[in-house]
């Protein structure tokens, strides 16, 4: 409960119980308190601004100009308004035609979807300066997580690609391709550890360190494990890269100095025997067209050093992301 509250109301019984006697809030001898946390009914306020034109005694006519951010058209909607419909848009999602209504809705302003959709360019040269420095922090950040996916504006399908920390993020559409990641301004200019999955693109930024992205892997191999239920490698591999990422996250929180001899050796043999193990169980098909199984252990294993990279040096190297723990029984291996 808030210790000052905004607004008290007092109640008083309207008489006694007793005799009937017309009670006050100087016959009080202490009360119980309940506090409401609610919002204040919101509707637009309409502010008129009179520039007045004055004449002065030596004939000169001054005129006072308008303040700053007051739009040259005779009505307009006001900065607060327009941060909430941009907020809308853009942090929560809310299509267009949704925001307008919405808008119109909460605060009684017959706003337009074209007036909405205007904000957008308006907002974006307002956090220019911000987003320039935020792209040049990833670009001189030592660990940097790229990915994208689809999304639909309209009825067309488009790329939403992504860089980004822990702490920062900048996310630009564009096609799939190494010109629309080029796009965003950020991967041509890194030369730290890329964090990534395993599309072809990323692996043409030869400035960089690159580091396959433990999410991804462990779902490609969550997704195996469901399709051949009774083979157990995936299962292994999964263990071993668990392992080593919960080493590795105790190295950069300083609990341990380094990752224990044998605690890396077990997990690395598990991790390549696991690996070869699956090779065997599905061999290499005729043609260029492999298995998606096929595939993703000829990546493990020829891109072992791009996948291990967070365990060669953890006090540095960055985390894959979370690899998710998944039981094995060592007592029998694949």
């Amino acid at each position: 409960m808030a210790e000052e509250p905004d607004v008290t109301e007092d109640h008083v019984p309207a008489a006694c119980t007793g005799c009937g006697n017309a009670l006050s809030e100087g016959d009080s001898i202490g009360f119980e308190r309940r506090q409401v946390r609610d919002i204040p009914l919101s509707t637009v306020e309409v502010t008129e601004h009179r520039a007045h034109r004055c004449r002065c005694g030596c004939g000169t006519v001054s005129s006072a100009p308008m303040p700053e951010g007051v739009a040259g058209s005779p009505s307009s909607y006001g900065p607060n308004l327009r941060a909430l419909a941009v907020y809308l848009l853009v942090f929560q999602h809310i299509p267009v035609e949704r925001t307008a209504q919405l808008t119109k809705d909460v605060s009684g302003a017959e706003v337009s979807t074209g007036w909405a959709a205007s904000l957008l360019p308006e907002a974006a040269g307002l956090v220019a300066g911000p987003v320039n420095l935020i792209r040049a922090l990833l670009v001189m950040g030592h660990a940097l997580h790229a990915d994208e996916t689809t999304t639909r504006i309209g009825s067309m399908r488009r790329w939403l690609h992504v860089a980004c920390t822990g702490f920062l993020t900048l996310l630009h559409l564009a096609p799939r391709s190494r010109a629309g990641a080029d796009a965003g301004g950020v991967l041509p200019h890194y030369r730290g550890v890329l964090v990534h999955d395993s599309l072809s693109l990323y692996a043409g930024y030869g400035s960089c360190t690159h580091q396959l992205c433990g999410a991804h892997l462990t779902r490609e191999l969550t997704a195996l494990e469901e399709d051949f239920p009774a083979q157990k490698w995936h299962q292994q591999i999964r263990w071993a890269l668990a392992g080593l990422n919960t080493q590795a996250t105790r190295v950069r929180a300083g609990k341990i100095g380094e990752i224990a001899t044998e605690a890396l050796l077990l997990y690395l043999e598990a991790f390549q025997r696991g690996i070869a193990v699956g090779l065997s169980q599905h061999p290499r098909a005729g043609g260029r067209k492999q298995s998606t199984a096929r595939n993703l252990l000829e990546r493990l294993r020829d891109q072992a050093h791009a996948v291990l990279r967070f365990a060669d040096d953890p006090g540095t190297c960055p985390s894959p992301t979370t690899v998710a723990s998944v039981p094995f029984d060592r007592s029998r291996p694949s």
